[in-house]
């Protein structure tokens, strides 16, 4: 099948680019590890407001988990972006790039989260609470290590997404790995060797997640 292609490489022109590849993988780098963690924040946050007492709270969350999974990332992105972050001043596009990446990434958190802890049987909570602990030590001695193992796969999946989701950041002009490889194709014509090292690069960024979170979670279940 593949000897029926005609298609003669070009990776010398390419080649004299290669800093811009360099350049754009340790952006994608930077904003994905910041919105990485940001992200478990804010899923921490908003799985803790779904089940608050707080009706305002737990309104919010609801709203926020809903609007975000409900809606496509390039449009909240462009949204963000040219309604909100320019009529507040902010002008830093990576800064809001990467919070806009992480609200995005919260939202899938968020629900990871709340439904590993909701697995747990409800016979721990009771447990715990009859032993005198306070909600903080049974969530942090007794729920949260349990509920951690088992959110774990979902969450290696939804970190991985965070890298490969950055690429769209490249619509309001952040030049990470994407945007400088849509770059280099311009000047040189050559496709598939932009956009070959390109996919490589996503490669070498999301198994290392894969293979360390698998190590980590088969070490939880001894």
């Amino acid at each position: 099948m593949f000897k029926n292609i005609s298609y003669n490489f070009n990776w010398d022109s390419v080649y004299e680019y290669r800093q811009k590849f360099i350049d754009g993988f340790m952006m994608t780098i930077i904003i994905s590890f910041f919105a990485l963690i940001l992200s478990f924040i804010i899923g921490l946050f908003f799985a803790y407001g779904q089940n608050s007492k707080f009706i305002l709270l737990r309104f919010f969350s609801r709203f926020y988990i809903e609007l975000i999974r409900g809606t496509p990332l390039l449009v909240q992105i462009l949204i963000f972006f040219y309604v909100f972050a320019n009529n507040l001043g902010f002008e830093n596009r990576y800064i809001v790039g990467t919070v806009i990446l992480a609200l995005f990434a919260g939202a899938y958190v968020s629900e990871i989260i709340r439904g590993a802890i909701e697995s747990i049987e409800k016979e721990q909570f009771e447990t715990s609470l009859s032993l005198g602990m306070s909600n903080y030590q049974m969530y942090r001695y007794v729920i949260f290590p349990q509920a951690f193992s088992r959110m774990l796969p979902a969450l290696t999946g939804q970190f991985a997404s965070i890298i490969k989701d950055s690429s769209l950041l490249s619509i309001i002009s952040i030049s990470e790995f994407t945007m400088n490889a849509q770059e280099v194709n311009a000047y040189t014509y050559s496709t598939l060797e932009s956009y070959i090292p390109l996919a490589i690069g996503y490669l070498l960024l999301t198994y290392p997640i894969s293979y360390y979170t698998n190590r980590l979670e088969a070490k939880i279940k001894i």
